[in-house]
This record gives C-alpha cells, structure tokens and sequence, in this order.
C-alpha cells in the first residue's frame, strides 16, 4: 500500500514575527494565504522589525473574527480592522527586497511601539505584486507578502521527529513557523518534492529553507537558546545555510484544509 501524505497542520502569520494561527483551512493565493503576514512592524528607518532583534514578539498572539484582527499581549488586547490603512505609501524593505506599504493607523503603531519600547509603526502590504522576490536560483520573480523569501513554507513530520530524536528537549513544530505540515515517510523528504496538488491547488517546490537565529527563540518563552541550530547544524549544513522545510509557490488559487491528500 502507498504511503498517504497528507496536511496535518496550517498557520498562518498575519503580521511577520508575531506569534502564528493554527487554521484547519486557508485560502491560498499567489502572496501566500490570505492574510498570512499582510502586516509587519517597521523601525524609524522604514526598515521591518523580527524576533531575531527582539525576541518578545513571539508574545504578541493574533486572533481573526470577521473582519478584525485582536493581538494579545501579556494579558492587554489591541483591535485594528483587516482592511484599513492609511492613504500615504511607504517604500520600505524585506531584506533586499522593495516592499511598498501603508501605515495601518496611528493608535495601532502607537500601541506597538509602547509595548516593544521604540518608536515602530504597523503596515500592511496592500496588494499583489507591491512586493517581488527574485529567486538567484531559478531566474524567476515572485509576487510574494512580507514573509522573508516565499510564500509557502512546508515541513513534513518525519523531519522534526528525526530532529527531536536528538534534542534533550523536544521542541514543536512552532519553533520553524511553517504554513504547512504534510504527514511523510522519510525525514527531509520534502526537499525533494517537485510539483504536488492540496485540494484543487497545485504548488511548485523552490528550494529547502536556509534557517536563522529564530529557531532558537521558544515560542512560549520568548527566551533565546542555543538548540535546535546547534544539533541541525551538525547534520543539515549545506554550503553554510542550516536547511529545515521548503520553500513553495501556489499555481493557482483555492481553499486547502487539514486532512486533505497530498498528490504526486
């Protein structure tokens, strides 16, 4: 009998290093699922905010209902609704990468900015193609939120089982901030992946994910620690990029939930 990959879990991130969503469906488009990290935190420089500097920002927890996105945080709650932004655009960036943006509005940046403790502003990309990533290994641009490089990223559960064999202390999934976790057989599997459809959607695998510092943030902490980098890097370095999960593209539109198949 062949082996049945199917979704296990999908989150989304609403605004870019904030805590995730776990979502028994999404709706995937070409930036990634909708409002999977529409939004991010900009410094005075107009340049976006992570937990790689400030490692709290894995205690901020958004939740969605209708159309209003609540952020919690050490207990106090900020509301802000899904579709407003102020009218003056903001060239800012995502790494080497032109972001055009808008302030969402001045009590949400204000918000923000007390609780972290400098002077940040909350922006929300506003529509397809105001952000392009090119990718140096395949010659292609893609429209893409403000997640780091692509809009997908996929992890199959073999992966981390075979990484928490080695850990003294288990860590979730969570720690690598996937959008997709797919049920495998062989660990880093996924890798290997080429094109594969999710309900009615058909994704394209780019690359295997290089990996940061922010693995080492625990999400329910916010302390930073020296594990997982330290052991992945012992097994899954390649040309000096820690790799953990894949980088993936949608080919078209469509909902896909949790217990659909994953097909070859």
């Amino acid at each position: 009998m062949s082996v049945v990959y199917s979704v296990k879990e999908i989150y989304i991130y609403p605004i870019k290093s904030l805590a995730g969503i776990s979502l028994k469906s999404a709706n995937a488009e070409e930036m990634g699922f909708e409002n999977d990290r529409r939004w991010m935190l900009i410094n005075a420089e107009n340049v976006h905010v992570t937990q790689r500097e400030h490692p709290i920002m894995s205690q901020f927890y958004p939740e969605i209902s209708g159309d209003k996105i609540k952020i919690t945080f050490e207990g106090e709650t900020h509301e802000f609704s899904i579709n407003e932004h102020l009218e003056n655009a903001i060239e800012s960036h995502v790494w080497d990468d032109k972001s055009e943006v808008f302030e969402v509005n001045k009590n949400s940046s204000k918000w923000f900015s007390d609780k972290l403790g400098f002077d940040c502003r909350l922006v929300k990309i506003i529509k397809n193609g105001d952000r392009k990533h090119e990718s140096s290994r395949l010659k292609e641009t893609f429209n893409v939120s403000l997640a780091d490089g692509y809009p997908y990223l996929l992890i199959g559960t073999e992966s981390l089982d075979f990484l928490n064999e080695k850990l003294e202390e288990k860590i979730t999934i969570k720690r690598f901030r996937p959008n997709i976790v797919v049920s495998t057989k062989n660990a880093h599997e996924e890798d290997n992946f080429k094109t594969f459809t999710i309900g009615k959607v058909q994704f394209k695998n780019i690359k295997p994910c290089g990996r940061c510092i922010m693995v080492n943030n625990d999400p329910q902490k916010g302390i930073v620690k020296k594990e997982p980098l330290k052991t992945l890097s012992k097994y899954r370095n390649v040309d000096n990029s820690v790799l953990f999960g894949t980088n993936i593209v949608s080919l078209n539109s469509g909902i896909i939930s949790v217990g659909d198949e994953v097909v070859f």
